[in-house]
């Protein structure tokens, strides 16, 4: 430990977020605290603690959503020459706008769901979007994550109650595709377990992600071997090929015909011992204290690198 550098665990933030990024931290750090000395910091302002010193810090960012996971941290890490856990800003900034990201993925043939992107919701061609993408749809903001203001539609009234609901902002209507939901953690490229989420009532929204016992969790989930492995590969693609670093969790809808759909890539996921990346990455054979190590592992490899390669991958 001695010979190691001190880990900073970033949480909190301002955002929706804000108590998720807490927990992450609180059990980030603890974990972190076997084999490293660790400060847990509450991250309260868009600015980096005065007391970080790069010299002897590596930064383990989980501040989740606005400000912490689009590239905005990554970026004022980066101009102070810390080397920091997870992906580089080009990639968190990809990543945290789900619009960019489904069509990124495309280029390599990972296919989501027929969507349209509007920012005033006064302004939504209401007759276009059910004629384009059908009755059974999906409201939810491009850039938020941990299924922030999701609305789940069915038909015009559904749909006319959910723009009067929201507000300006960057929003994606995508149709909805019924199937099962999974999630595949990738940990330094390669694919763990594949964890199915299967909510009270079908919709994985904010409440029933973290109320207990409102959603159950199967891992592994028990799939034919051929789709859990284009599963596996697909994750693996999605995470190459949007530029992503140390971990990730990518997140799909199967099919009953065992056709998958992307839905998003998670670049700094839930980090407590009960969120998806630590159920997938059980399936592998890791515990909580193991995983978090091997979460770490790449960026105090890099903090022992010249300067001039910290932002290397």
């Amino acid at each position: 430990m001695s010979d190691s550098p001190k880990i900073a665990v970033l949480s909190g933030g301002f955002g929706a977020e804000r108590d998720v990024s807490l927990a992450s931290g609180q059990a980030l750090a603890d974990a972190l605290e076997q084999d490293f000395l660790v400060d847990l910091i509450d991250l309260r302002g868009a600015a980096l603690p005065s007391e970080l010193d790069p010299s002897n810090t590596v930064v383990f960012p989980v501040v989740h959503g606005t400000f912490g996971e689009d590239g905005t941290l990554q970026m004022l890490l980066e101009e102070k020459e810390f080397s920091y856990a997870g992906s580089d800003r080009s990639s968190s900034r990809l990543c945290m706008d789900k619009g960019r990201t489904k069509a990124k993925v495309e280029e390599v043939g990972v296919k989501g769901a027929p969507d349209l992107f509007f920012q005033d919701p006064k302004t939504v061609d209401i007759a276009k979007v059910l004629s384009g993408l059908g009755n059974d749809l999906v409201i939810k903001p491009i850039d938020q994550g941990s299924s922030v203001a999701l609305f789940v539609i069915n038909g015009e009234k559904d749909l006319e109650d959910a723009l009067s609901r929201i507000e300006e902002g960057n929003w994606m209507v995508e149709k909805r595709i019924f199937g099962r939901e999974v999630t595949v953690g990738v940990l330094q490229g390669d694919s763990m377990g594949i964890v199915e989420v299967i909510p009270d009532g079908g919709v994985y929204d904010f409440k029933r992600k973290y109320s207990a016992g409102a959603t159950e969790y199967r891992y592994p989930a028990v799939l034919q071997l051929e789709i859990e492995n284009e599963l596996k590969r697909k994750a693996e693609l999605v995470f190459e090929h949007c530029g992503c670093r140390d971990f990730a969790r990518v997140d799909f809808i199967v099919c009953e015909d065992g056709h998958s759909h992307f839905l998003e890539i998670n670049t700094l996921p839930g980090l407590t011992s009960t969120s998806l990346l630590p159920k997938s990455a059980s399936c592998s054979g890791y515990d909580f204290q193991s995983l978090a190590k091997r979460l770490v592992e790449p960026a105090v490899a890099r903090f022992t690198r010249p300067v001039g390669n910290l932002l290397e991958t």
